[in-house]
């Protein structure tokens, strides 16, 4: 009789964000593999726009109680893990980002026992450089990425920075993030026909979820000065807290006619391949995954050195990296890009061809599945005690 398919539990929060893009699109292709995958969260996650007969959803309710100071989250998370893995038999719970979700699936852990439930944690970015370092969570989130029977970050910067910040011993994986280089794919139609343009100007674009990590007032800058060398627009796409105040700068620069704020999106494939460059001159960024998936789309990327942006664009060869205040460089940078479309038409190239090679998706959810099988058969080295 064949073996019954691979059940795994994912949680991510449900919004737009690099975290849950790449939980929700792992899940879908383990789906398209065979697995059975059940998505545990509090809404359904923002991609998950593919219907399969092997995909659930489980919502997580929560209860407002007058005593409460705050909606228990991540106890009503715990125990619909528990629940799901219950009914379900699940194999393992995959959790992306380790507060709250390593915490739920470390208490749905215990309360499945004595039946085995494997969890791995996959680590993303602020988990570990701005949520973990808070006092409150600082001591729990040592605790479960330790207490986890896998751990995983999505670059080595990360995997150093949690080591550093956590003095964590035990081993932990790297699996880059991953862009589906088939989806966003370069579409020279789309660049020629751009809604977002006038005939004879240049796209830039910005795509993020306006924090102010990702530096928003340098994008306008760097566009304010572009723009008075070459006719172009910036597209700024996404919502979040600086959308406001970035608003009200580009009205003090004088540029605001030529900048467009799109808020959120859902064809971003489609979005990026328009564009002429991609500014990302963020403060920190653990992975990137903007950055690569224009880099599939065959659209240069001027961006910030900080992070793990090394890790996926080699400086001068498949993108230009600055650090993230050298507006000099960067106006420089987007400047070449603009006047020498050679030059351009050859780095995009380049960085497509590195997309396919080192971050393609099959690859990368194979050493997923790799990890799974190894966790499975018992061959991850044991927790912490």
């Amino acid at each position: 009789m064949a073996a019954r398919p691979l059940r795994i539990g994912i949680t991510s929060f449900a919004t737009i964000g690099g975290s849950g893009i790449v939980a929700t699109e792992l899940g879908v292709n383990l789906a398209q593999r065979g697995c059975e995958v059940h998505f545990i969260s509090n809404a359904v996650p923002a991609r998950l726009t593919t219907f399969a007969p092997n995909i659930y959803f489980h919502e997580v309710e929560v209860v407002t109680y007058t005593p409460f100071p705050h909606t228990p989250y991540s106890l009503a998370l715990a125990t619909k893990m528990t629940e799901v893995a219950r009914y379900h038999e699940l194999d393992l719970l995959h959790v992306h980002y380790a507060i709250p979700h390593a915490a739920s699936s470390f208490l749905a852990q215990q309360m499945l026992l004595p039946r085995r439930i494997a969890t791995v944690t996959t680590l993303h970015g602020t988990d570990i450089t701005l949520v973990g370092q808070v006092p409150s969570f600082y001591a729990l989130t040592k605790f479960v990425i330790e207490r986890s029977d896998a751990v995983t970050a999505v670059s080595r910067f990360l995997e150093v920075e949690t080591r550093r910040i956590f003095d964590i011993r035990r081993p932990i994986g790297v699996i880059p993030n991953f862009v589906d280089t088939e989806t966003f794919t370069p579409r020279p139609e789309l660049k020629t026909q751009c809604p977002f343009a006038d005939a004879g100007q240049k796209v830039l674009m910005h795509v993020s979820n306006l924090r102010p990590v990702k530096n928003l007032p340098t994008v306008l800058r760097v566009f304010s000065r572009v723009r008075q060398q070459v006719p172009c627009k910036l597209v700024i796409v996404g919502d979040g807290p600086e959308r406001g105040p970035s608003e009200s700068l580009a009205r003090q620069l004088g540029v605001a006619r030529d900048v467009v704020f799109t808020g959120n999106q859902e064809l971003i494939h489609e979005i990026l391949a328009m564009a002429d460059v991609l500014l990302l001159p963020s403060e920190h960024e653990s992975f990137g995954l903007v950055a690569l998936e224009a880099m599939s789309c065959q659209t240069p990327v001027v961006a910030s050195n900080r992070g793990g942006l090394p890790e996926v664009i080699e400086s001068g060869s498949t993108g230009f990296l600055h650090d993230p205040h050298d507006e000099d460089g960067q106006v420089a940078s987007v400047l070449r890009l603009l006047r020498e479309p050679d030059l351009a038409m050859a780095m995009g190239q380049r960085a497509r061809a590195a997309a396919i090679e080192r971050f393609d998706l099959r690859h990368v959810i194979d050493a997923y599945v790799r990890l799974y099988d190894e966790l499975l058969d018992g061959g991850v080295p044991p927790r912490a005690a």
